[in-house]
Order: C-alpha cells, then structure tokens, then sequence
C-alpha cells in the first residue's frame, strides 16, 4: 500500500502525492517516459528511499522489514553483481540470508542462469547479468517482486523466455510489480498498468481500459501512390500517414472513413481497422498530462 507518497531531490519533484494500492496475486505494470517516478517509487516501495511525506506498507510492514524477511523480491536495473564469486556461489551466499529460500538449482534453472552457474560474475554479458538479478530476487522466495526494466539488454527471444518464466511464477500466485519501456510487455502481460506523468498516477486499470479511454480507430490500407492529401479529406479522417505501399489514417470516425474510402479508392485492399493501442493512449496522456497540473 502506497499512501500520498512524495519524494523530492533538491528542487526536482520526482514522486507528487503518489496512492497505489496492489491485490496479492496481481501482475502490475508501472508506465511513464523518463522521469516519470517510476524508479523513485520503486525505490520508496523497496526501503531504498525514504519518502519525504507518505508512508509504504508491505503485507503490514515498513519496506525494509519486509526485505528483510523474504517477503519482498527486488530487481533493480542499476549496480554491480559483487566481484569474486560464482553465479552459483552468489545466488547460494543471497539465499542464505532468508528464511525460507528457494533451492538455488531450481531458481538458477528457472531464470535461465543454469547454463552460467559456475562462471565469475565479472565474465558475464548484459543479458546473463540480468537473469543473475532475477535469480537474486526470486531466490528468497517472496510473495511480491518489484522488478525495475527487468528486461533491459535482452534481446527479443530472451525476452519473450523471461515473461514465460513470469508468467510461471504469477501462475504460483506471485504479485508482480515491474516498471517497463517496452509498452507490449505491459500490455501483454500486466493484469493492471499504472501510469505516472510527473510523478503522479494519470491513469490506472487494465490496459484494455485505458486504451478505451483515448478512443479513436486506425485503419491501414495498401493503397500505393495515392496522394496523402486527398485521403486527409475523407470524413471522418484526422490524420494521415504512409508506411511503404500502405496508408495509415488515424479516425474520429472509422465508420465514415472506411465507406468513403472504399467509395472513392476501390483499389484499396489488405484493410484493417484496430482500436487505439497502449502507445497510442501513453502518448495521449503523456502529451497532454491529463490530469496533472504543471510543475
């Protein structure tokens, strides 16, 4: 539970008044450009920080305690692996600190970090780092994980094999907070997306919600060499753009543009019309700060 969390540094207010409370087993997606608080809260939900007016509450406890106990995983995508030691020797040295870890041999087979278990941390890639942090996380056993852009420097298959070893922990009944640039993870794979302009909440709940929020249809067309002024006229037609032999026309009206523009361009073929996405409704509300009063 988080309660009219703020956090300034120096005259840069990076987290405003910031409510946000989480059902356990709920996989939540922390949203916002650069800037937006995210890693701050972050760090105020992982006792990292402490907030300059609210409070953190963590299955009753203060931030740190529940670290403390193994109740709390985190994942941040800042610092060093510690020097000199295995992979298999760190996650082992990590597990021993908690109650009630997870076999080091499961957590290093389910993060993938198996195949480098006896490799010095300081010999590893980007990637193998990060599945070492998840590993550090998720060996202590905990009920909720906070994970900071857990899939930086992963590249396409890596990531898509990461969220199916999350979607395997949320499927245990795991929470999970993660904060994310890539917009499809979220809206793929988060139950509920959070997004933060400013350092405040502008927008809050399944990203189907959200995305209905902006309203508004696309439609895509191959319709090659045609003028993209005459298209910019059809009723119901906001803008217009080209992507190769395609067009993309951005719609108040769907319905309209779709009938004039089969009335007028027969040779319009491949049509797909699709609801606004989650980088459609990000960058309305990020554009417009919807909500959120100038700092």
């Amino acid at each position: 539970m988080l309660s009219g969390l703020r956090k300034s540094y120096g005259p840069i207010e990076a987290v405003r008044g910031v409510d946000l409370a989480i059902a356990p087993g709920e996989t939540v997606a922390l949203l916002g450009p650069n800037g937006a608080g995210k890693s701050t809260t972050i760090d105020l939900m992982l006792g990292l920080a402490r907030p300059d007016a609210g409070s953190v509450s963590l299955f009753g406890l203060a931030p740190a305690d529940a670290v403390a106990s193994g109740l709390v995983g985190g994942m941040l995508q800042t610092g060093s692996l510690v020097e000199h030691l295995s992979v298999r020797e760190l996650v082992a040295v990590v597990a021993s600190l908690y109650p009630d870890p997870l076999p080091v041999d499961e957590v290093l087979d389910t993060t993938g970090a198996a195949a480098y278990a006896d490799q010095q941390t300081t010999k590893l890639s980007g990637g193998q780092t990060q599945r070492v942090r998840f590993a550090l996380a998720l060996v202590a056993n905990p009920d909720l994980l906070v994970l900071d852009e857990p899939t930086a420097a992963l590249d396409v298959e890596a990531r898509r094999d990461f969220w199916a070893t999350m979607r395997g922990v949320a499927s245990g009944g795991k929470t999970i907070v993660f904060a994310t640039h890539y917009l499809e993870e979220a809206d793929a794979y988060a139950d509920r997306v959070v997004l933060l302009v400013r350092g405040q909440v502008v927008a809050d709940g399944p990203a189907t919600e959200i995305k209905a929020r902006v309203g508004g249809r696309t439609i895509r067309a191959t319709l090659p060499s045609i003028d993209l002024a005459e298209v910019c006229t059809l009723p119901g037609v906001v803008t217009a753009d080209r992507r190769g032999d395609a067009i993309v026309l951005s719609c108040s009206n769907s319905d309209a543009a779709l009938r004039a523009l089969l009335e007028d361009f027969p040779a319009a073929r491949d049509i797909e019309v699709r609801g606004a996405g989650l980088e459609e409704a990000f960058l309305e509300f990020v554009t417009d700060g919807r909500g959120v009063p100038a700092p």
